[in-house]
C-alpha cells in the first residue's frame, strides 16, 4: 500500500485523430485491458478510464474518442464527448501517429494518412484558440529514421500549442515509462480517487458490450463498417456465481443481418464464444451469454445507447 500522506491524484486526457493509437497507450499504461482496439478507426465510443499507477500517483486516463470532423449525430457526439475530456483534466496529451503523418506529407500517402493528418491540424487549431498547451506524443516511432522525427517533432512544436514532447512507441512499450513519470509529476497532491487494485471505472454492462462490439469488428470488419452497436440489456448474477448477460447487436439494414449472422449462424457463434471467453475471465467467473441481432436503421438515434456510453444526445 502507498504512503497515504504523499499520495497524488488527477486526470489525464489522451486527445488524438481516429487510429493515433489511444486505446493502445491506455492499455500500456494501466498493464491491463480497458478500452478496445481493433483495426477500424473510431471503434472508443466513450471516455474509458484506465488507472495507471506510478509511485504515489494514481493517474486516471480519460481516454477521449478520435478528433476527426463529425458528419453525423454520433460523430459530432464523440468528438463532444473527446473536447469534454479533455478540458476536465488535469493534463492532456496529444497523440500522433508519426508513421502516417510523415507519409502523409509525401507521395506515398494513403487517403487514411491524409485524413489523420487533416484531423490533426483540426485539433491543433481548436487547442490555439482555447490557448491550452499539452503534452505532445509522437507515437509508432518503431523503425523510423531519428532525424526524420526531429524534424517533425520541430515543426509541431512551432505550433505553440505543446510544451514537451514524447517520442514513444504504445505498441512495443518504448519510451512509455518516461511519459508515465512526466504524467505521474502533473498529477495535484491528494486522496486517490479509486481502489488501488481497481483499473477501470467502465460500469461494467457497457464493458461487456464493448467486449462484444470489438468480436464483431474483428469478425466483419470489411463488411459492416461502423453500422453496428451493442447493446447489454440484462445483467444478472446468479445463485451460483455465473453471470447471466444478454445482449442485442444492432445493424443498420435487413441485409446486414446475415453478415452477423453468417452462414448457419456460425459468425455470431463466433462472436459469442470469443466474447464470453474475455468476459470469463475479465470476470473471473463463468459467463453465460446471449446475443441477438436486431436491425433498426435509426440505432444512431437511440439516446439510450448514448446514455449507456455516457455521450450527449443532443450536441
Amino acid at each position: 500500500m502507498t504512503d497515504t500522506e504523499n499520495q497524488r491524484a488527477g486526470f489525464a486526457a489522451i486527445i488524438g485523430a481516429p487510429n493515433a493509437g489511444k486505446s493502445t497507450l491506455v492499455n500500456r499504461l494501466t498493464g491491463t485491458k480497458v478500452s478496445i482496439v481493433t483495426q477500424k478507426v473510431q471503434t472508443t465510443r466513450f471516455p474509458v478510464r484506465g488507472i495507471a499507477i506510478e509511485g504515489n500517483a494514481q493517474i486516471v486516463l480519460v481516454d477521449t474518442p478520435g478528433i476527426f470532423t463529425p458528419r453525423r449525430r454520433l460523430d459530432r457526439a464523440m468528438v463532444a464527448s473527446a473536447w469534454g475530456g479533455a478540458s476536465d483534466a488535469d493534463v492532456v496529451v496529444h497523440l500522433i501517429d508519426a508513421a502516417s503523418h510523415i507519409a502523409a506529407e509525401g507521395k506515398e500517402g494513403q487517403a487514411a494518412d491524409r485524413r489523420s493528418a487533416e484531423d490533426t491540424e483540426t485539433i491543433i487549431a481548436n487547442l490555439k484558440a482555447s490557448g491550452t498547451k499539452v503534452i505532445l506524443a509522437l507515437n509508432k516511432i518503431d523503425g523510423m529514421r531519428r532525424d526524420t522525427l526531429l524534424a517533425l517533432s520541430q515543426r509541431l512544436f512551432e505550433t505553440g500549442v505543446y510544451s514537451e514532447v514524447y517520442m514513444i512507441s504504445a505498441l512495443s512499450g518504448d519510451g512509455v515509462d518516461d511519459l508515465k513519470q512526466r504524467l505521474a509529476r502533473s498529477m495535484p497532491e491528494g486522496h486517490w480517487l479509486y481502489p488501488e487494485d481497481q483499473s477501470a471505472d467502465v460500469p461494467m454492462r457497457v464493458l461487456a458490450a464493448e467486449i462484444t462490439r470489438e468480436k464483431v469488428y474483428l469478425r466483419v470488419h470489411e463488411e459492416l463498417p461502423y453500422s453496428a452497436a451493442v447493446e447489454t440489456t440484462a445483467f444478472e448474477d446468479k445463485a451460483d456465481g455465473s453471470a447471466r448477460i444478454e445482449q442485442i447487436i444492432y445493424v443498420e439494414r435487413e441485409s446486414q443481418r446475415p453478415i452477423v449472422l453468417g452462414k448457419g449462424g456460425q459468425t455470431l457463434k463466433w462472436i459469442g464464444q470469443k466474447s464470453r471467453e474475455e468476459l470469463t475471465e475479465l470476470l473471473d467467473r463463468p459467463v453465460h451469454l446471449f446475443i441477438t441481432v436486431k436491425v433498426d436503421p435509426k440505432w444512431q438515434d437511440s439516446r439510450a445507447l448514448y446514455a449507456q456510453f455516457g455521450l450527449d444526445f443532443d450536441v
